[in-house]
């Protein structure tokens, strides 16, 4: 990886979770913690990031705003997002966990749609609270605090209950032999129980997260009905995936 990508990768991760530990980022982009440090010290340098102890963070924790908060690749988050609407029925029992991904889809779900959303992740569920013909429903629990979302065995426990059209799920990586993946173990658990709920599970990845692993499962690339990227449909990236056979948006 390049060390643009690296810092690009870098910043979303900042942008996504308020900071980062140099020994994540060390073990997910597969090198030196001392490669990570000096990633680090220039993006702090330049402003983009403030430096600390085992990591970096943004400059000042702000609150999560669910409507000004900057979107990392949002005009490709826009362009995916955009292919994931029409997936969306009228009456559809929805379910969304976090990201910014799913939050872009949070605000573009047209004016006229009427459904019933559930989600564990906070900025979504109050973007939600201001669609006129959107139900919300908030699945509460622990929260983690950089994701902005409940995770844990309250979620997992109501998820349980629900029987859900359509999952669009976070997705931090996804390969076409090892399907989705995630870093952090409670929030994975969560996932899986999102991702069991629905009869269609939706992935939306940019396409730099294509072809990346990390190290718990969420579901297997069998459990996922379809794919959307930024990319063409017929892109040779997601050749794989249309092989497995996905419906590659």
């Amino acid at each position: 990886m390049l060390k643009q990508e690296r810092h690009n990768y870098i910043l979303e991760e900042v942008r996504s979770h308020n900071k980062v530990l140099s020994s994540e980022l060390s073990h997910k982009l597969n090198v030196s913690e001392d490669t990570i440090r000096r990633d680090l010290k220039e993006l702090s340098d330049n402003g983009q990031i403030k430096k600390v102890h085992g990591g970096a963070m943004q400059h000042a924790y702000i609150p999560f705003s669910h409507k000004d908060r900057e979107i990392y690749a949002h005009e490709e988050k826009v362009v995916i997002v955009r292919k994931a609407i029409p997936l969306i029925q009228d009456d559809f029992v929805v379910v969304m966990d976090g990201g910014t991904t799913n939050l872009e889809l949070a605000r573009q779900l047209p004016l006229d749609l009427k459904a019933t959303v559930f989600t564990n992740s906070l900025p979504i569920a109050l973007q939600l609270s201001e669609h006129p013909k959107v139900e919300t429903v908030f699945i509460g629990g622990k929260i983690l605090k950089n994701a902005q979302v409940a995770v844990g065995l309250d979620v997992i426990n109501f998820v349980a209950d629900i029987h859900a059209d359509i999952c669009f799920i976070g997705t931090r990586s996804i390969h076409h032999q090892f399907g989705i993946t995630d870093f952090d173990r409670e929030e994975t658990l969560t996932k899986q129980a999102l991702v069991s709920c629905a009869k269609h599970v939706v992935s939306l990845p940019i396409s730099e997260k294509i072809n990346t692993v990390q190290p718990y499962k969420v579901t297997g690339i069998e459990k996922v009905q379809t794919l959307i990227t930024e990319l063409a449909s017929e892109d040779d990236l997601l050749t794989a995936y249309r092989k497995r056979g996905l419906q590659v948006l």
